[in-house]
């Protein structure tokens, strides 16, 4: 038996300008509600590459610095193993734009309750602004028909 699986990698980044993080307005129907923004990382891309390339491609800003700060990550149905970098800078220029993927906001952090965020978006912020946590992970119940939230 192997001790490889496959694996799909992507990227989140917390662009935050003081108080203020950047959050999307997801349209996607199975992760609909403000989150952070990010895809997948192409092959042969570096993560750096591809966090500044996806911040830009849904965003229209170009970052600098971003800082891996954490991991999240989770077992798929099809048994693979779904890896999401987070990132986090708060150095960036441009012109703000929204993709079809949904409206980009700035969002004062102390309002986030007031707003539809996606499931997890509240443990993804522990993990970005955390000392202590590096990890955000999914594990299946022994039921098999929930997900209990890990933090590391």
């Amino acid at each position: 038996m192997s001790k490889c699986e496959k694996a799909i990698v992507t990227v989140l980044c917390m662009v935050y300008n003081g108080n203020k993080i950047l959050l999307q307005d997801r349209v996607k129907k199975d992760w609909r509600g403000l989150t952070f923004p990010g895809g997948h990382v192409e092959k042969e891309e570096s993560f750096i590459q591809a966090v500044i390339r996806e911040i830009y491609e849904e965003t229209g800003l170009t970052i600098r610095e971003p800082k891996l700060c954490g991991v999240k990550q989770f077992q798929t149905d099809e048994d693979e193993r779904y890896i999401v970098l987070l990132f986090k800078t708060d150095k960036f220029e441009g012109t703000l734009i929204s993709s079809d993927e949904g409206e980009m906001r700035w969002i004062d952090r102390d309002s986030l309750n007031d707003y539809k965020l996606v499931n997890d978006s509240m443990d993804l912020l522990k993990v970005f602004d955390s000392d202590c946590y590096s990890e955000f992970m999914y594990e299946r119940s022994k039921s098999g028909d929930d997900w209990i939230v890990r933090l590391y």
